[in-house]
């Protein structure tokens, strides 16, 4: 398998950080809106064990990673530029159909595409995918109240993964320094104002049941951002929809339970529904 590699690429004005190895159909992988996330640290299990079968495609969203960060005095941080921004990004490649594989914002990102250009998904999956209203209770608050230091960004990983999850330095560090980029953290604080304004990320119960492709749903038992709930919900309101539960996992099922991730999304992804 050839190496990962680094690429940018002007997708409508933003100029768009990514990681791409191997062949065939492309598969885009998209991250979630925690601080200092991008496609490397969010992705770096996973991508190795899906790139024998696809041509994948990890890239940083607006905002996020080493992709543009326009000032917030002249840009609007919502979810529907970042939709933009994905499709965007796909016709700048020349790609005019994907599966798209979405965790929390990046979820919810993949699924505004879906419904409002459907032509350009393939096939969907929502993994801890924001989208629905959610209740913030104590367990959020260290991802709601980030104070940027290190032992912020600890509590911040904590609450995102199951309790027998063993936090990785290296990750801590590498979000850490992220998260600290004046530009990054500029960007960040925009968008979650725009989300606070907006009061959540979400869709009308209508607009995602618009949503045409076969769908993937995937949730951890333990996940605290996207509880059970939520998961279920997205499973009656999208008529082709399958559900996969991990138990012993929380919101970032691509990091705890990568192989097992991976294999479903692989099932999923061939067509074996």
């Amino acid at each position: 398998m050839s190496s990962i590699q680094s690429r940018t690429i002007d997708a409508g004005g933003i100029l768009t950080h990514y990681l791409e190895v191997g062949e065939g159909a492309p598969l885009i992988l998209l991250h979630g809106g925690g601080a200092g996330a991008d496609s490397r640290g969010n992705w770096r299990v996973t991508i190795p064990l899906l790139a024998p079968h696809f041509r994948v495609l990890a890239m940083d969203m607006v905002g996020f990673g080493d992709t543009a960060k326009p000032d917030p005095q002249h840009f609007t941080y919502s979810q529907s530029a970042r939709v933009d921004h994905l499709r965007h990004f796909m016709r700048a490649l020349g790609i005019a159909r994907a599966v798209l594989v979405g965790n929390s914002m990046g979820g919810c990102t993949a699924l505004g595409l879906a419904v409002l250009d459907p032509t350009m998904v393939e096939r969907l999956v929502l993994m801890g995918s924001a989208g629905l209203t959610t209740e913030i209770h104590k367990d959020l608050l260290p991802v709601v109240n980030y104070d940027f230091t290190r032992d912020g960004m600890v509590r911040l990983i904590r609450a995102l993964v199951n309790d027998r999850f063993t936090i990785d330095d290296e990750l801590v560090t590498y979000r850490h320094q992220r998260s600290l980029e004046p530009e990054a953290r500029r960007a960040y604080s925009a968008t979650m104002q725009w989300i606070r304004d907006a009061r959540g990320l979400f869709y009308e119960p209508g607009f995602i049941a618009r949503t045409q492709c076969p769908t993937l749903v995937v949730n951890g038992k333990q996940d605290k951002v996207v509880p059970l709930a939520n998961a279920y919900r997205f499973l009656e309101l999208i008529p082709q929809s399958w559900g996969y539960i991990i138990p012993d996992c929380g919101h970032w099922a691509m990091m705890e339970h990568p192989r097992d991730f991976v294999r479903a999304t692989l099932a999923f992804a061939h067509g074996a529904d």
